[in-house]
């Protein structure tokens, strides 16, 4: 059986900024464990050696958000929010700051969810466009009798 773990994305509480990302981990379940986060702390001196109220994690699903992190150039953490935030390089001005912004592959959802509703608005307006001119050809007719 294969066994899935997701990664661990420590961060500053205070700035958002990203500590260490513990990679995510697959392969068959009599090998690949998952690690208690005390132990995977005790993993990374930067982590070990400050005061665990002055940083958090974020575990992501196995696969979640890879796209993203191959995409972006940066990364960060929102400290209000405590969401991902990603910047990407505009390839067309390669020379501007990038900006950070939630994950592309939710941006992507959401106008693909807009994107279904537009049609499905646009088809009951066209059809109703289609009902109306039905109504006036036929208006037209009883008149011109």
């Amino acid at each position: 059986m294969i066994k899935e773990i997701g990664q661990k994305i420590f961060y500053e509480i205070d700035t958002g900024n990203i500590l260490v990302s513990h990679p995510s981990v697959r392969g068959d379940e009599a090998y690949v464990k998952e690690r208690p986060l005390a132990e995977i702390i005790d993993l990374y001196p930067v982590l070990r050696d400050r005061d665990q109220a002055s940083f958090d994690v974020i575990e992501l699903n196995y696969g979640e958000l890879d796209e993203d992190f191959a995409q972006s150039s940066e990364q960060w953490v929102d400290p209000e929010t405590k969401q991902l935030k990603f910047a990407y390089r505009d390839p067309n001005a390669p020379e501007e700051p990038p900006v950070f912004r939630k994950p592309l592959t939710e941006e992507v959802e959401a106008l693909k969810q807009e994107n279904t509703l537009l049609k499905a608005q646009n088809t009951a307006l066209s059809e109703r466009a289609d009902f109306i001119e039905d109504v006036v050809a036929e208006m037209a007719m009883q008149v011109y009798q």
